[in-house]
Order: C-alpha cells, then sequence, then structure tokens
C-alpha cells in the first residue's frame, strides 16, 4: 500500500465529515460507514469511518477513519486518522 497515496485519500474522506455540524454528526452516532475509493495511481482502498462519543454521551464527538488497500498487511494494520468536534462547533486539540 501506498502509505503517502492512502493517507491522502483518507483525509479528503474525512474532510467532507469536517465540514458537517456537531448536531449532525451527534445524530449519526453508532454509524459507520464503509466505501471503497480509487486512488489517483488506480489503486482500490476500503474506507471504514466511525462516529461515536469521544468521552461521554452528549459530550464531544469523535470521527475516526481508517484505510486499507485490502492486503493482509494493511488489513490488520490499517492506516487511522480522527478527529473531535465540541458541540460549540470547534475542533478539539488544534
Amino acid at each position: 500500500m501506498d502509505a503517502v497515496e492512502a493517507r491522502a485519500v483518507l483525509a479528503e474522506a474525512l474532510a467532507r465529515y469536517r465540514s458537517r455540524s456537531y448536531e449532525e454528526l451527534a445524530g449519526r452516532i453508532g454509524e459507520i460507514d464503509a466505501s471503497e475509493v480509487v486512488g489517483p495511481s488506480g489503486a482500490a482502498y476500503q474506507i471504514e469511518i466511525e462516529i461515536r462519543w469521544d468521552d461521554r454521551p452528549g459530550g464531544d464527538v469523535l470521527v475516526l477513519g481508517g484505510i486499507d488497500d485490502g492486503g493482509w498487511r494493511s488489513s490488520f494494520s490499517p492506516l487511522n486518522s480522527s478527529f473531535i468536534i465540541a458541540q460549540d462547533g470547534s475542533f478539539v486539540g488544534e
């Protein structure tokens, strides 16, 4: 797996979630979105995005993303990225 390309593909996928409001993301708690995308090189990647409470219900929302190319190595240790959004719409830790 091309880690540089995979990170860029995952960042693009997470950017679509970063543009959503706290309320919209909080309304999707417990959901896992899975998709397959093709990177610029033509490589196929599987992406999973999970939305959950960061610490406690009603608090900050954690959005976790993972990407792999379906190979045995990356399936056991996919690349991951995440962000946390607070109730006021600010991103925690930035």
